[in-house]
């Protein structure tokens, strides 16, 4: 097999090839939220429907990020779906060092003491049920316990770098 001429010079792998081959990758956008001294949570793009039966989910969650240690013991997180009219929350979920939970942010104690974010599109409660070592991050696998689509609309895509929504 041959390279197309449109095709560039292949690169060996590295975290800025990994970062620039999934900049080509559209992800739906998620908060992750769980409960601990001080509620924490951080925007994901590495949701991932696992399983129907049982309902498992996976996301990845960096072991250095400020969220880990609180994620690290939780026995139940919050999956919160992100609409297109959300990009400031998830900015901030996103941000170092930003004020996650405060007054600008709906969100309440939900099921299992879990932080659940309001005007979402969908949210889960799950029970974590593993933690897989993968690199400088942790794959947490998660069986929903409840949960509820409430909202409609369209959701939050992430693209090329930034928050972005669908097109038709």
């Amino acid at each position: 097999m041959t390279a197309s001429p449109e095709t560039g010079t292949p690169r060996t792998a590295s975290p800025d090839l990994l970062r620039s081959v999934f900049r080509q990758h559209a992800a739906g956008v998620a908060v992750i939220t769980a409960a601990g001294e001080r509620p924490v949570g951080f925007t994901a793009t590495s949701l991932n429907s696992v399983a129907a039966d049982p309902p498992l989910i996976s996301f990845g969650v960096g072991t250095s990020s400020s969220s880990w240690p609180v994620v690290a013991q939780a026995d139940h997180i919050g999956v919160h779906i992100l609409g297109e009219h959300q990009r400031e929350l998830a900015a901030t979920f996103a941000r170092s060092g930003a004020d996650r939970f405060g007054p600008s942010t709906d969100w309440r104690s939900g099921p299992e003491g879990v932080p659940v974010l309001g005007g979402v599109l969908a949210w889960l409660v799950c029970r974590v049920v593993a933690r897989i070592p993968a690199g400088d991050h942790r794959i947490v696998i998660a069986q929903a316990v409840v949960g509820d689509p409430v909202g409609g609309g369209r959701p939050l895509v992430y693209h090329q770098g930034r928050f972005t929504a669908l097109r038709d």
